[in-house]
């Protein structure tokens, strides 16, 4: 299988934002990007098409947030965008409380990922559902089960891999309160240490369902992003650490090789996976070094230089991990 190499278009920038057609031509002029990751933006859809073909560089992945019971027109208008676009693949982050309020169920999990697995169908683009803070998989816990129920109906779940929302969660009890699953991973029944038996990010590896991959580094409890505050003055949450060294200035703390570790070690667990079973889905990575203050906002670092870094790293990592011997056992 042949991977789609994209960069997310919230890091296709230095250290402020660039125009569209600016952001296509850095991707071009990297020359380590296959596609352009982001569903163009409302009121400049032309502007994002006339790029893209200005450039060569195909949009063939983007995302949305949805809230259940109040976007499913919204849902239906974004896929027939992204179609148009040349999209392939559609991001369906959808947020952990229903529209009346409540905390969303996993059948209305459930229904939401069926509509939009019908319409993309229609429409001929994939759909899929992410691990993600803010969002009803940020309990991960509800992910398996939603999957399976998924399957049930006879619909494959495609699922979205961002495994800096799990090892966000390390050594880190706060995130752990925030997404409800503290006493569990205390108690050993909810597993999101990558290096320990059992853990989340093997489960769902296991069960080969993940289309895409996104790779963004975060440290197990690690800094909080102290350059961009949020709404209210409060800080954001710690979604991401530099991938390979700031210089001196650009970071505001002592950066250490050995807390992007995790990261790189998930990468390649799924890569050995996917190169050893027969069937695996996996086919688009993005980088995800991104703006945001829950991430890189403010920051003095590059962002896309640093997006560039991991797509480097990740071409010389599956190109090792291809002549390595293969898993006998997972081939049979």
């Amino acid at each position: 299988m042949i991977f789609s190499l994209g960069c997310n278009g919230r890091g296709i920038q230095h250290d402020r934002p660039v125009s569209v057609d600016d952001q296509f031509r850095m991707l071009k002029e990297s020359r380590v990007f296959d596609h352009f990751d982001r569903m163009p933006q409302p009121g400049q859809e032309r502007e994002y098409l006339l790029a893209s073909q200005r450039y060569g560089i195909p949009i063939r992945t983007g995302l949305w947030t949805y809230v259940a019971g109040k976007d499913e027109a919204v849902l239906e208008r974004n896929l027939r965008l992204s179609k148009e676009a040349g999209g392939e693949f559609h991001n369906i982050m959808l947020h952990a409380r229903h529209a009346q309020g409540h905390v969303v169920t996993d059948k209305e999990c459930v229904d939401f990922y069926l509509l939009a697995h019908e319409l993309g169908q229609k429409l001929n683009i994939d759909i899929g559902f992410e691990v993600h803070i803010y969002m009803w998989s940020e309990d991960f816990r509800r992910i398996t089960p939603v999957a399976q129920q998924v399957r049930s109906q006879g619909v494959p779940f495609n699922f979205i891999l961002d495994h800096s929302h799990v090892l966000l969660k390390l050594d880190n009890p706060e995130e752990q309160t925030v997404s409800g699953i503290r006493d569990d991973v205390e108690a050993g029944r909810c597993v999101i240490d990558p290096y320990e038996e059992g853990n989340v990010l093997d489960e769902w590896i296991a069960q080969n369902m993940i289309h895409w991959l996104q790779i963004r580094p975060v440290s197990p409890n690690g800094p909080k992003n102290p350059w961009e505050l949020k709404e209210g003055g409060t800080y954001g949450r710690a979604c991401q650490y530099p991938f390979a060294k700031p210089v001196p200035g650009e970071w505001h703390l002592p950066w250490h090789a050995y807390r992007v570790e995790p990261c790189k070690e998930v990468v390649r667990r799924l890569l050995r996976h996917h190169r050893d079973t027969p069937g695996s889905p996996l086919r688009y990575i993005t980088t995800d070094m991104i703006d945001m203050a829950d991430y890189g906002g403010g920051v003095k670092y590059s962002l896309f230089e640093q997006n560039v870094a991991i797509a480097e790293w990740f071409r010389e990592t599956w190109a090792q991990i291809q002549a390595e011997p293969k898993n006998v056992d997972a081939m049979t």
